[in-house]
């Protein structure tokens, strides 16, 4: 999953604009305005990066599949040279394509890797299978292509892609349409939402500022997800909320709570939950969804 909702009432407000989609998904309310967006930064080491062009297609090959769940996987791509970043900002997608049953399939996502990793880089996938969900029997094109990959094959990489970058210290670099010149925003609070494989563009940002000693931001998020076995990502999400507990907050909503899970937040209880954990009211907040 790429797409992020973004809201920032008092930037929203000032230029008088509408929500504005970027990649893929649906907009939500959070008490406010909310718009689609993605983030990300420059890096600033002086290495060689993958992504030169973002109108240039890279084939990179497959060099290692693990199965995170039973429908979950996580894959590995070779970069062009064991000294090769990915150079994609923080929170930014990238997108993938492959030629399927003579049909040209492009699907968003974002990376689990940063450019701290040289030589590959990582995607976490959820695989829709086919005659599993009644409304969609054929499931989900790209996803079973990857699954069906073999070690060596190569797919079609294309970026960077999003209106939006990070930039550090709570600020946010924030473009209305492609083209435009960017408008700075601060924020000092952010909140998160995120479901399933939507974790991806969450956790890349909260690495950064979690690593960032010089980042003050205050993190929340709300992770949804089936069932308790389906979080993914848990032990490094867990491990930043323990060395960070007074700047990340973390949450987890199932739908299917089993025995034992008095822990977690049943989606029924989500939107009082959410107005005590989530302020949404604030001049220096913002809230993203995936």
């Amino acid at each position: 999953m790429s797409d992020l909702k973004f809201v920032v009432s008092e930037f929203l407000e000032k230029n008088q604009i509408l929500p504005i989609v970027v990649g893929v998904g649906s907009v939500i309310v959070l008490g406010t305005v909310v718009a689609n967006c993605l983030w990300g930064r420059k890096s600033k080491k002086q290495v060689k990066k993958t992504l030169v062009d973002p109108n240039v297609k890279y084939p990179l090959p497959l060099i290692e599949r693990e199965e995170i769940s039973h429908d979950t996987r996580r894959f590995r791509f070779g970069l062009p040279s064991e000294e090769h970043i990915l150079g994609l900002p923080i929170g930014q997608h990238i997108h993938l394509s492959a030629k399927i049953d003579d049909d040209l399939v492009i699907r968003a996502y974002t990376p689990v890797s940063s450019d701290e990793e040289n030589g590959y880089v990582d995607l976490v996938i959820k695989v829709y299978f086919k005659n599993v969900h009644p409304k969609f029997p054929d499931g989900g094109k790209l996803s079973q292509y990857m699954n069906n990959m073999k070690l060596g094959d190569t797919i079609d990489v294309r970026g960077p892609s999003g209106r939006l970058q990070y930039t550090g210290k709570g600020t946010f670099l924030i473009k209305k349409l492609r083209k435009d010149p960017p408008v700075k925003v601060v924020v000092k609070k952010l909140n998160m939402i995120a479901g399933g494989t939507g974790i991806t563009p969450m956790l890349q940002l909260v690495r950064h500022i979690c690593r960032d000693a010089n980042d003050p931001t205050e993190l929340r998020l709300l992770f949804a997800n089936q069932t308790e076995e389906d979080i993914l990502l848990r032990d490094e999400l867990e491990k930043y909320q323990s060395d960070h507990p007074n700047q990340f907050k973390l949450w987890y909503t199932i739908d299917r709570p089993g025995e034992g899970s008095l822990s977690y937040n049943e989606r029924s209880l989500c939107n009082s939950f959410l107005f005590m954990r989530f302020p949404v009211l604030h001049r220096d907040l913002a809230s993203v969804t995936c």
